[in-house]
């Protein structure tokens, strides 16, 4: 008795298909053929030794062995009480003479190889070319709201905030793609002690200059100035010192500590209670708390400033939000919230009447939610831009993507949502991402050792020119094309350099090998690309319209197959997991299988117009994903390189 037939997998692909185009939940062709291989399993198991399994272990069988997947044998042992060899050999001679899908198998230690009828790939191979969008899946009729980006007015972007930008654009993609409705948001921080910094520089030292009036994009312009303000700070500081003053209160407090080890330490309490600055600082502050025409005037010409330039390099990466918020708004909706709380005994106020919420019982100790002069706190903005969001969206989960030195922030936020019994509340999630350095170290944002956003991508297309020029593949085309096929290999570079490493790390980015050919990059996997498109432009004057079905498939088209059959369950676990890296690391997998396969098999030049057929097919598949997973990724492909 045959309990699977092949008449039966394909019955089972293409009730998938016809699932997918009625919107129903679908399981992968992977799924469908791991599926099938586990109920044989299942039965050979009755049928061999009369028992009956609670289930079977299947997977795809590791590269270092022979077959197509695996059954694990280690858990049937104790049961059987024979060995994994005796139980191997008799499941897999069952499995082969009851199932035409099956056609051989071989026993290693307690792992029963399979391998697959030709027949199978053939056929999943077609079913993949059925779909439009291959990968992508049904609507799950939930929305997520997801912030990246959520700059300070008071400079411009950088390599941290170009880390946070892709992750976000990249895992709002990889949602869209696995069925989720999806909201693009930053929250932008355009109030507070770091902006007035800026304000007070330029009110000082600007003397009326405009990013216009000395042709500075916006956000650099206004960033300039917030360096300059720390740097005059620290002069001040400096001659203070020096001051009787400051000797005074060196000799009561130092201890016997040295001098410089003193105000190195001493630096903030001296801005809040001695320093010029510090005061024309908090000033500004509470003028632009209180609504002071002049004070909102000059924030206001400046934020604007800042918004073009964020405008410019948004543009520059491909990348845009759906909504902007903005701290100047949201705060004050967040003191309506610490209000309601007081109310519900949620919060409490200290004798200074600064208000606090106590969260000792969760670990997190107890946190300050509003000063004691009324100003607010980041997590006062928190809470009102997650409600703000709630009221505009009602949307079913947030996920914030901020680096990981807030990790302590947002424990606490989620928290306090919830101790306020916030609809939303169960469902925040916190992208947190380790920080980028470079080769030469740590950025420093107020010492203007910052690496520039403009001036990185700039970096990377030049570094892409320069290797193209190099080898002079491109000089057939005209300036403006080679400019375009530059910036895509340059911005294919960096954003693939960053999202291959895991959110979670601490990472180093070099722009130089970041453009390598053949590493682990972004042109190494659009060079695949560029290989099939070639492929492609050269068949197009070929005749290969005669002869039989290719049907003997060689180890190198099985494998190629195997992936492309991965990619549906491969963005399903990105998007459950938030990691970005699992597409990168899968493109570069497929495109590295790719570049063995061109080297090693006659793809145009086989004599046989089957083979040549089928592999063209199949070389027009790997290219099909190799650009669907570079879209999720934010990654155009150019058509030469």
């Amino acid at each position: 008795m045959i309990f699977i037939t092949y008449n039966d997998y394909k019955l089972c692909l293409r009730n998938a298909t016809i699932a997918l185009r009625k919107s129903l939940p679908l399981h992968s062709i992977m799924t469908a053929i791991i599926s099938h291989i586990r109920q044989l399993g299942l039965k050979a198991i009755t049928a061999c030794y009369d028992i009956e399994a609670n289930g079977v272990v299947i997977k795809e069988t590791s590269k270092e062995f022979e077959g197509d997947y695996t059954m694990v044998i280690f858990p049937l042992v104790k049961q059987i009480k024979k060995s994994p060899q005796d139980i191997g050999n008799r499941l897999g001679a069952y499995m082969v003479e009851h199932s035409d899908l099956i056609t051989d198998f071989n026993v290693i230690k307690g792992f029963l190889n399979l391998r697959m009828a030709h027949s199978v790939w053939l056929d999943a191979l077609n079913q993949i070319k059925q779909e439009e969008q291959y990968g992508h899946q049904p609507p799950k009729n939930e929305k997520i709201l997801v912030e990246y980006s959520s700059p300070n007015t008071n400079k411009p972007l950088h390599l941290g905030h170009i880390r946070n930008i892709l992750l976000g654009w990249s895992i709002a993609n990889i949602l869209e793609a696995a069925g989720y409705e999806v909201v693009r948001t930053q929250i932008i921080n355009d109030r507070g002690v770091a902006i007035c910094k800026s304000m007070v520089a330029w009110k000082l030292y600007a003397k009326g200059a405009t990013p216009q009036s000395t042709k500075t994009k916006g956000d650099l312009f206004v960033g300039n100035y917030y360096v300059l303000f720390d740097k005059k700070f620290k002069e001040e500081y400096a001659l203070w010192q020096k001051t009787d003053e400051a000797k005074q209160i060196l000799e009561r407090q130092a201890n016997g500590l040295d001098s410089d080890l003193f105000f190195a330490d001493y630096k903030n309490t001296y801005f809040n209670s001695y320093s010029h600055l510090g005061s024309m600082t908090r000033t500004m502050l509470l003028d632009w708390e209180n609504k002071d025409p002049e004070v909102m005037a000059l924030w206001s010409m400046m934020r604007d400033w800042v918004l073009a330039g964020f405008s410019e390099t948004f543009e520059a990466l491909g990348v845009y939000i759906d909504k902007d918020y903005f701290e100047s708004d949201t705060y004050l909706m967040g003191r309506d919230i610490i209000a309601e709380g007081l109310a519900e005994n949620v919060f409490y106020k200290k004798a200074d009447n600064s208000v606090w919420i106590d969260l000792e019982a969760q670990g997190l100790g107890q946190k300050i939610v509003l000063r004691s002069d009324g100003t607010s706190v980041y997590i006062t903005q928190d809470l009102g831009t997650a409600e703000w969001r709630y009221k505009d969206f009602g949307m079913d989960s947030i996920i914030y993507v901020v680096g990981n030195e807030q990790d302590y922030h947002f424990q606490v936020l989620f928290e306090t949502l919830k101790l306020l019994k916030k609809p939303y509340a169960d469902k925040l999630y916190h992208l947190s991402y380790g920080m980028v350095d470079l080769p030469s170290g740590k950025m420093k944002s107020r010492e203007g050792t910052v690496v520039d956003a403009d001036d990185l991508i700039h970096e990377v297309i030049a570094e892409a020119a320069a290797s193209t020029s190099s080898r002079g593949v491109l000089e057939d085309l005209s300036d403006d094309e080679i400019q375009q096929i530059n910036r895509k290999i340059g911005l294919a570079a960096l954003k693939f350099f960053i999202l291959k490493v895991q959110a979670k790390k601490r990472m180093i980015f070099d722009p130089k090998e970041s453009v390598d050919m053949q590493g682990q990059t972004g042109p190494y996997i659009q060079n695949a690309y560029v290989r099939i498109r070639s492929i492609q432009r050269k068949a197009a004057t070929m005749d290969i319209s005669q002869g039989s079905q290719y049907t003997d498939l060689n180890v190198l088209e099985i494998q190629l197959i195997r992936i492309l059959l991965n990619f549906p369950d491969l963005i399903q676990s990105a998007a459950k997991n938030h990691e970005p890296s699992e597409i990168a690391q899968y493109a570069y997998q497929l495109a590295k299988d790719y570049h063995r396969y061109y080297h090693e098999v006659k793809i145009l030049s086989d004599p046989d117009p089957a083979a040549v057929r089928f592999r063209l097919s199949l070389s027009e598949e790997v290219g099909h994903v190799l650009k669907s997973a570079f879209k999720l990724l934010g990654i155009d492909m150019p058509n030469r390189m």
